[in-house]
C-alpha cells in the first residue's frame, strides 16, 4: 500500500490533462465525434480517479483501471487520437492495474511525442525501475549518451526548433558581418549558431533514419523464455526467462516471431504475442 500511494502521489491527477489532452485529435472529425472522443475521456479520467479512491478494496480498483485502459484505448484506436497526454494517462492507468509491460510501452510511446515532460520522463524512470529484469546498457552506449546528450534527452520535436531557432542566429549573424564587417561578437554568435544548428539537424536526421530502419518494443507478458531461434524447438538464449517490461530493439520479424536485441548487446527470439512495438 506504501508503495501504491506513493505513486499516486508521483502522478499527475489524469484529469488535469483531460480536455487539453486532445487538442491535437484528428480535426477532420466531425464536431460530433469530437464531442464523442470528450466524452470518453471524461468517463476515462472518472474510472481512474475512482480506483484511486477505491485503494483499500483492490478487486473494485482493478476492475476501474481496466475499464480506464478500454476507454483511453477506444479513444487512441477508434478516434486515431495520438498525442502524448493519452499515451501518459493510459501509461499510469497500466501501471496502478499493475502491467508494467504496457505501461513502459505507453510511457515511452509518449516520451516519443514530448520528450520535454519531465512527468513522463519520472514515470518512465519509476517504471523500469519496477521490473524484473534490470538489463545493463552498453559502455559505449552510456558515453554516447553522455556525449551527445541533446540527441537521448531531447525530443525530435524540441531538437528541430532548437536547430530551427540557431539557423536564424546563424543568417542574422552573417546579415550583421556583412553589413557592418566582421566583429569578435557577431563572429562568436555566427559560429556557435552554425554549429548548434549542425548539432540539432544532424541529430534529427540521425533519429528520422534509426525510427525507419529499427523499431523499438517492450515485452508485455508476465513471463516468456527467449529463444536462440524463431521456434519453440530451439534452446533458450538466457537462464532465466525475460518479464514483463523488458525493452528492446526489432532486428527482424518472421511469423509469429520478433528477433530482439535487447540494451546489453545480446540477441534473441521471442513470440510475438509476449512482446509490443512502439
Amino acid at each position: 500500500m506504501k508503495i501504491r500511494a506513493r505513486l499516486i502521489l508521483l502522478l499527475v491527477i489524469v484529469g488535469l490533462c483531460g480536455a487539453k489532452g486532445l487538442c491535437r485529435a484528428d480535426e477532420t472529425g466531425s464536431a460530433g465525434s469530437r464531442e464523442e472522443l470528450y466524452a470518453l475521456l471524461n468517463e476515462a479520467n472518472t474510472a481512474f480517479q475512482q480506483a484511486n479512491a477505491a485503494a483499500n478494496a483492490p478487486g473494485r480498483a482493478a476492475e476501474l483501471y481496466g475499464k480506464a485502459i478500454l476507454l483511453y484505448e477506444k479513444i487512441i484506436e477508434q478516434g486515431n487520437v495520438h498525442n502524448a497526454r493519452l499515451y501518459y494517462n493510459l501509461g499510469n492507468a497500466y501501471f496502478l492495474a499493475d502491467d508494467i509491460g504496457r505501461a513502459i510501452l505507453n510511457y515511452r510511446r509518449a516520451l516519443e511525442l514530448d520528450g520535454a515532460d519531465v512527468n513522463i520522463r519520472n514515470n518512465l524512470t519509476f517504471a523500469r525501475s519496477r521490473r524484473i529484469d534490470q538489463v545493463s546498457t552498453r559502455a559505449e552506449k552510456r558515453v554516447l549518451e553522455t556525449l551527445f546528450f541533446w540527441h537521448y534527452d531531447f525530443s525530435p520535436r524540441m531538437r528541430l526548433l532548437l536547430g530551427s531557432l540557431s539557423f536564424a542566429g546563424l543568417c542574422i549573424g552573417a546579415t550583421v558581418i556583412v553589413w557592418r564587417g566582421r566583429g569578435p561578437v557577431t563572429s562568436t554568435v555566427a559560429v556557435l549558431s552554425g554549429l548548434l544548428c549542425l548539432c540539432f539537424l544532424v541529430s534529427v536526421v540521425v533519429e528520422s533514419h534509426r525510427r525507419s530502419t529499427r523499431l523499438g518494443g517492450v515485452v508485455t507478458a508476465p513471463q516468456i523464455v527467449a529463444r536462440q531461434g524463431d521456434g519453440p524447438n530451439y534452446a533458450p538464449s538466457f537462464k532465466d526467462p525475460l518479464h514483463a517490461g523488458t525493452e528492446f530493439d526489432l532486428i527482424d520479424r518472421r511469423p509469429g516471431w520478433f528477433h530482439i536485441e535487447l540494451a546489453d548487446g545480446s540477441k534473441a527470439w521471442v513470440p510475438d504475442t509476449a512482446a509490443e512495438l512502439m
